[in-house]
């Protein structure tokens, strides 16, 4: 086998960006490590348990990260002294479910909901020694607590906590009023650092809002240097400031903002051709960015949700309204999660803020599509999105230490019961180097252009083409890619279509030229009555010629199919991605199909062996004599052994009819992968689809996002040598 290591993906993408952009001495954000929240569980301990890091903060002295594990009932700490290599500090057990944590100093401060139901709502705010562990301190609460912020503000020490008594949405139509009502709980903290339970006080937000005033449910707060504090109120769409003293100085609606150009059908297509009039906004998170104004991620949740954020000014003013601008930057990294379009789409929910290098900056995080969007907020009137940053599932919560230029993300989706992603803490550092990520975006088309689960590849004329699979079933596309930019852009989206409509019943895994401006596309088959068929497509993306798999071949299917395909001639070579019913244990068939004859063909290829999991094939493509396959497995992060590109020589390669025995391929290992996806700092991804050669021999790779479902989102578009 051959085995070639280049350096890091980290250091090509900067060296690449760098010839190409105009601002690569600015400074950007990159992600540099990736911490798993089970790895803080002592040993011996069941770590395949559901855990979650959602709300977030940071040690007086940036070395410590300490988070919110509501699962577990824990809050979890991490040593950040080396932020590229986080190290767990293990878990403090709470006694019930943590909301939130906040911190002063070395003393974090955590509440922790014991409520028994919904009608009996309690919670305590516990005092915490970071470094030791230790519990210094409870004060009960008279309610369930959500959001927790510490001050040091000039008028003294405190805490505030938004009690929030959450409806139960199983009952009365999961609507307000559902009582008891909430507050604002205030605490002082004495020069122990500990809260005085003695000074505790509850503010009175009940009476301020139209829609149900009775029960202010509130939900997010945050401290300004003046000690004021702010608080969303969101399903009451209504936002407070009240005093340290808990008086309420002003309050407001959140208001409702129209949309135009969205999609809002979960329809299995990405269609931005809707509208949605005087939709409420609902905030969730907020963030004072001075001690004038501060922002909200409008989030939604029973009736609103407007999809991005806005600015306003404490008296009431709006300052900025984001509009649909935000759901659109995510569209175009390929992040839109569309199984949310009919609900709260990109669904911006958590914020921070602060100042690097003298620049404001609000991080918003799409819960949904896992991403964290940096504005630069100089002008709260006009705030510059300045980037656009990968996170793991679910970013929740997050926390700037900009004394040490790190940015850090909690994402609370745990899939490990399924296989899929655990729950991760991200660290970002402040660089003076160009933005690694995205690494591909549909930005600057004519047209918005939404895209994701990408498959097959092929190179051609100086672009790429790649499909997407069956997640959009309702729109199959092939989509334009000019690799020549960092990050690459997808140009154009070109509709496969039957008799002008959408080709409903594929799902495209690979792509090939036909030699004349159009296409061979091979379609996956299932076990759900979906069959595995080439198509043939024109360059106007209609399919004028579909051809199915001889009986012989197709009655050994199995559910996993037809996943690349690629012309030599007038030869197509296929992969079938997994063992069928006539193969022997650990061979899968590449097929070839010769146009002029109609004639069937195949061999065997071995596959890696792995403990878990299964091995198979995803892409195929032929250069100079020989192919090169994607070979992997479907593990995930530390779990991943099989991620890799392997070469079979065409020379002397002769198929044998189906039915019979076939010969077995000699095939070498071009390079292992599982490097280049760990070098992006989140986990391995499990899915490498796409591959495309060019006639210079230069190779691009993609990864499949899954349309954002049960995915942190991220695409991997990269080049690798071959020799």
């Amino acid at each position: 086998m051959i085995f070639t290591r280049t350096p890091s993906l980290l250091a090509l993408a900067i060296t690449l960006a760098a010839s190409h952009s105009v601002s690569a001495a600015d400074k950007h954000f990159n992600r540099i490590a990736s911490f798993a929240i089970p790895s803080n569980m002592a040993e011996g301990e069941d770590r395949s348990r559901e855990t979650s890091a959602e709300i977030i903060a940071a040690s007086g002295d940036g070395m410590t990260l300490v988070y919110s594990d509501s699962p577990l009932g824990v809050i979890g700490r991490i040593d950040i002294s080396d932020p590229a290599n986080p190290q767990p500090l293990g878990n403090i057990d709470v006694g019930g479910e943590p909301t939130a944590v906040t911190v002063l100093g070395n003393i974090a401060y955590a509440g922790v909901n014991t409520s028994v139901s919904y009608s009996e709502p309690s919670g305590q705010l516990l005092t915490i020694d970071i470094e030791s562990g230790e519990i210094l301190a409870s004060c009960p609460l008279n309610g369930q607590p959500d959001s927790v912020v510490a001050s040091a503000a000039p008028e003294g020490r405190f805490v505030a906590v938004a009690i929030e008594n959450e409806r139960d949405e199983d009952a009365g139509d999961g609507r307000v009023p559902q009582m008891p009502g909430g507050s604002v709980a205030l605490v002082e903290i004495n020069d122990a650092g500990e809260v005085n339970c003695n000074s505790l006080l509850y503010a009175d937000v009940t009476g301020l809002a139209e829609i149900a005033p009775e029960d202010p449910e509130p939900e997010f707060v945050d401290i300004n240097a003046l000690g004021e504090i702010a608080v969303t109120l969101q399903e009451n769409n209504h936002l407070a400031v009240i005093d340290h003293a808990g008086k309420v100085v002003s309050h407001f609606s959140a208001g409702a903002v129209d949309l135009d150009g969205i999609d809002a059908s979960d329809d299995g297509a990405l269609l931005f051709n809707e509208q949605q009039a005087q939709r409420l906004r609902e905030p969730d998170a907020l963030q004072w960015i001075d001690s004038d104004h501060f922002a909200i991620a409008n989030e939604g949740d029973m009736d609103g949700g407007s999809r991005g954020w806005s600015i306003f000014h404490k008296s009431g003013r709006l300052v900025y309204e984001s509009g649909a601008d935000f759901e659109r930057a995510v569209i175009e990294v390929g992040h839109y999660p569309d199984k949310r379009s009919d609900a709260k789409g990109s669904e911006p929910e958590g914020m921070e803020f602060a100042v690097f290098d003298d620049t404001p900056y609000v991080f918003l995080l799409s819960e949904r599509g896992s991403l964290v969007a940096v504005y630069d907020v100089s002008n709260p009137a006009e705030p510059q999105l300045s980037q656009l940053l990968p996170s793991g599932l679910s970013p929740e919560g997050a926390v700037a230490i900009p004394s040490r230029g790190l940015l850090a993300t909690a994402n609370e989706t745990d899939l490990g019961e399924e296989g899929g992603p655990r729950s991760h803490v991200m660290i970002y550092q402040y660089q003076d180097s160009p933005a690694v990520y995205p690494t591909l975006t549909s930005a600057g088309s004519d047209e918005l252009i939404g895209w994701g689960a990408l498959s097959g590849m092929v190179a051609a004329e100086g672009v790429l083409y790649a499909v997407n699979d069956s997640f959009y079933s309702a729109q199959p596309r092939i989509f334009t890619i000019d690799p020549s930019t960092s990050p690459a852009r997808i140009t154009a989206a070109l509709d496969v279509t039957r008799d002008g409509e959408p080709a409903l019943g594929l799902d495209m895994e690979g792509i090939t030229t036909d030699g004349e401006r159009g296409f061979w596309v091979a379609s996956e088959g299932n076990d759900k009555g979906l069959a595995n068929t080439l198509y043939h497509v024109g360059a106007d993306g209609e399919i004028n010629q579909g051809i199915a798999l001889p009986e012989v071949l197709a009655q050994q299917a199995l559910k996993w199919g037809l996943e690349g395909v690629t012309r030599i001639d007038n030869q197509l070579w296929l992969t079938v991605q997994r063992p069928w019913k006539d193969d022997p244990e650990g061979m899968a068939k590449l097929l070839r199909y010769d146009l002029d004859s109609g004639e069937w063909g195949a061999v065997h290829y071995p596959l890696d062996r792995v403990d878990e999991g299964w091995v198979g094939l995803s892409e195929i493509t032929a250069y100079q004599g020989d192919l090169y396959l994607i070979e992997r497995d479907n593990r995930i992060g530390a779990d991943a052994q099989v991620k890799q590109v392997t070469r079979v020589a065409l020379e002397g390669l002769a198929p044998a009819p189906l039915g019979g025995e076939l010969p077995v391929v000699e095939k070498h290992r071009v390079r292992d992968l599982i490097p280049d996806l760990a070098s992006y700092n989140g986990f391995v991804v499990d899915k490498i689809e796409g591959m495309a050669i060019n006639e210079q021999g230069h190779a691009w790779l993609v990864s499949d996002n899954d349309g954002v479902d049960d995915s942190s989102g991220e695409t991997y578009f990269w080049s690798i040598p071959l020799e």
